[in-house]
């Protein structure tokens, strides 16, 4: 399982300052993406996640300029999350650097807008989703009634989506249901969210999740980066 490195991008900066070596007191702080991500693949992360949160309130990428410039210091996979719901803004993304996108729950509701957002990112889009029952029925759909996890992700699926990534509270319910859609779906599954320690990482891989996003917990130092690659293996 893949443990990946996740980053807030708010302003040009990282919402969580980095201090890699705060346990030891030595190195510096940082809020610099380019710097952190820098560091996580130093340490072998296969892909760094970032979070356009400028983005994800405009409806288009708010951070192009941070985007390619953590693109200029690393020769990894680059995945945008936030403002990259339209065509038009996957192709800002891609031309600032990133490689995959991850777009949002309204775009499953929108067939003509999830067509033309596959026609430009192909294999290299995924769409965010939430294992929680009660948050998919809160969800204002325009369909008559709200559909199920399962029945969700086998429609996206069956439209030419090939990486879904879940939103995680850390419940027993949730990585059954991961579970049950890792033995349903020829899909790559990352999660995202609800782990708070290394023993919930090696629940996920063991429900045969194919990758775990990590933010706050891996810049705060609450789980140790090398560690977690271990506890993913």
């Amino acid at each position: 399982m893949l443990v990946i490195p996740a980053i807030d991008l708010e302003r040009g900066r990282s919402r969580v300052v980095f201090w890699p070596g705060v346990a030891s007191g030595v190195g510096a702080p940082t809020d610099r993406p380019d710097r952190i991500a820098e560091h996580f693949v130093g340490l072998g992360a296969p892909l760094v996640h970032l979070i356009d949160f400028d983005g994800a309130r405009a409806g288009s990428p708010g951070n192009l300029e941070t985007i390619g410039a953590v693109a200029a210091r690393i020769a990894t996979p680059i995945q945008v999350a936030g403002g990259v719901d339209t065509a038009d803004g996957i192709r800002l993304a891609f031309a600032a650097g990133a490689t995959r996108v991850v777009c949002g729950l309204a775009l499953a509701d929108d067939p003509t807008a999830l067509r033309g957002c596959l026609g430009v990112a192909g294999d290299w889009l995924a769409v965010g989703l939430d294992a929680r029952p009660d948050r998919l029925a809160a969800f204002r759909w325009r369909r008559p009634h709200a559909p199920s996890l399962p029945e969700l992700a086998g429609e996206l699926v069956g439209a030419g989506v090939a990486r879904l990534v879940l939103a995680h509270g850390g419940g027993a319910a949730e990585l059954e249901a991961l579970a049950g859609l890792r033995g349903s779906l020829d899909v790559e599954l990352l999660v995202a969210g609800g782990v708070r320690d290394l023993d919930g990482i090696r629940r996920l891989r063991d429900a045969g999740v194919d990758g775990i996003i990590l933010g706050e917990a891996l810049l705060s130092g609450a789980i140790d980066y090398p560690a977690a690659r271990e506890a993913a293996a």
